[in-house]
């Protein structure tokens, strides 16, 4: 057996506890009305419409303008960008092509006491800044890095149109470009320089949403961008490129705040009920297992703490998440995953010590024989939390994507709470094999290296 040194129990429990401490309250100073955050902790968490509320605002074309339904479909693509760019999976939008509305509904921003819905429908509402790059370069938060004015090559005002198209022959999809006289020079002398070597990126706003490779010059303003498309993602693109052609800003006809379906009432119910489930699952795994519950009560400490950091924001490379009810549902459901998967380890543990094996024996055989139920039950359970992000989370989402072969008959479907509760079930399934596995066999090897701690009964042997 591998030994672990005596003071990696410390490290990894110190770790542990810094981590339940730092992801619940953060780490921010302030100076004057000025708030540095460093660390987002719990406070920082965006809280869904079902707990906190939000806004219902209907959009429409200035009056006078009868926007057709490929207008109506850009100008739609214009605001799922934005909500899904700022992370908001919890939204809700609806189109009506008879009277040319749009009905968005999103919740309040994380860490907003003071909401101002007429800023954020009106970011929401602006027309979107359309751009054609020459060269794809982001930086590590997707925003453009080495794309200056002079990169940029056409305008929103300088495309006609963009339809999408099937290509019967060779059986692909793809997105006919049509060019106004504005950009038609422009883009030759770019197409012609680039043909064969070089890239042109198409940015709304500041996410990109394509970035085809230049074959041949384009000198006539009229283009096709193909890849390995669905219908879907070519008419998405399609919309996406209309949306920044759009001759209409959109216009607010009404708003109204949401009063929250739950409440946060509902919110702190659900978080006590979880504290008093955790002492309680403590204190009777520690009283039946003794020593490894101990551990496995500190495991799941650091599953908790992990799963709240994973909605924060408090990983720069996880971004902060709309959390829902069915969300936090989510996290207690994975955490029962983690008890059991802490419980089996003991138990095997418990039943080596018991047929006689030593110490370190019982420890290494227990988790061996442990894992493979482990894994069995969170990989199950990791599958279902990516089939329901792929099935009602964002179109363009890596899940999505990967299972679009099996949804295609159903359409898009985006349903924010069921995404959150997928999000927070997958997120405790990968924490279960880091902190109900990794950390606490690490955790229980050491302390098994401490002398006074050599007793077959600390390990469910009899007195």
């Amino acid at each position: 057996m591998k030994r672990v040194g005596k003071p990696v129990f410390f490290i990894v429990a110190i770790l542990t506890v810094l981590l339940m401490v730092f992801s619940l309250t953060g780490l921010s100073t302030t100076y004057g009305d000025k708030k540095n955050v460093y660390i987002k902790g719990g406070n920082d968490i965006r809280w869904g419409i079902d707990i906190r509320g939000g806004v219902d605002v209907t959009f429409t074309p200035p009056e006078g303008i009868d926007a057709t339904d490929s207008q109506m479909d850009a100008a739609e693509a214009v605001i799922t960008t934005r909500l899904v760019t700022l992370n908001i999976t919890d939204y809700e939008v609806y189109t009506d092509y008879d009277k040319d509305r749009i009905i968005v509904r999103f919740p309040w921003k994380e860490g907003e006491s003071d909401f101002n819905p007429e800023k954020a429908i009106q970011e929401l509402g602006e027309t979107a800044l359309l751009t054609f790059r020459e060269g794809y370069e982001i930086d590590e938060l997707g925003h453009p890095a080495g794309i200056t004015k002079e990169n940029v090559i056409l305008q929103g005002v300088d495309v006609k149109s963009a339809n999408a198209y099937y290509d019967h022959q060779n059986n692909t999809f793809g997105v006919n470009l049509e060019l106004n006289d504005s950009g038609k020079s422009a883009f030759a002398e770019a197409t012609t320089r680039l043909a064969g070597n070089g890239v042109i990126s198409i940015w709304m706003d500041e996410t990109n949403i394509s970035y085809p490779s230049v074959n041949v010059p384009v000198t006539n303003g009229s283009a096709v961008i193909t890849g390995n498309f669905t219908a879907e993602e070519a008419q998405s693109l399609a919309n996406k490129i209309n949306s920044g052609a759009l001759p209409f800003k959109l216009v607010t006809e009404n708003y109204s705040t949401i009063d929250p379906t739950m409440g946060m009432g509902a919110r702190d119910v659900m978080v006590q009920a979880g504290v008093i489930a955790y002492v309680l699952i403590a204190a009777y795994i520690i009283f039946i297992y003794r020593l490894p519950g101990f551990v496995a009560a500190i495991a799941l400490m650091g599953q908790i703490a992990g799963s709240v950091a994973a909605v924060s924001g408090f990983f720069p490379f996880i971004p902060s998440f709309t959390l829902t009810l069915p969300g936090i549902a989510g996290i207690i459901l994975s955490i029962g995953m983690g008890v059991d998967a802490n419980v089996i380890t003991a138990a095997r543990i418990k039943e080596e010590i018991q047929s006689g094996k030593s110490i370190d024996g019982a420890i290494s055989l227990g988790y061996q024989r442990a894992f493979s139920a482990i894994l069995d039950g969170n990989l199950t359970l990791m599958i279902v939390a990516i089939i329901l992000m792929g099935a009602f989370g964002p179109t363009d989402a890596i899940f999505a994507k990967l299972l679009r072969p099996l949804f295609f008959i159903f359409g898009a479907s985006a349903a924010g709470e069921i995404y959150s509760f997928g999000f927070t079930l997958l997120v405790g399934a990968i924490l279960n094999f880091v902190f109900g596995v990794t950390a606490s066999r690490l955790m229980l090897k050491s302390l098994s290296r401490f002398k006074f701690l050599r007793k077959p009964y600390l390990y469910g042997g009899e007195k």
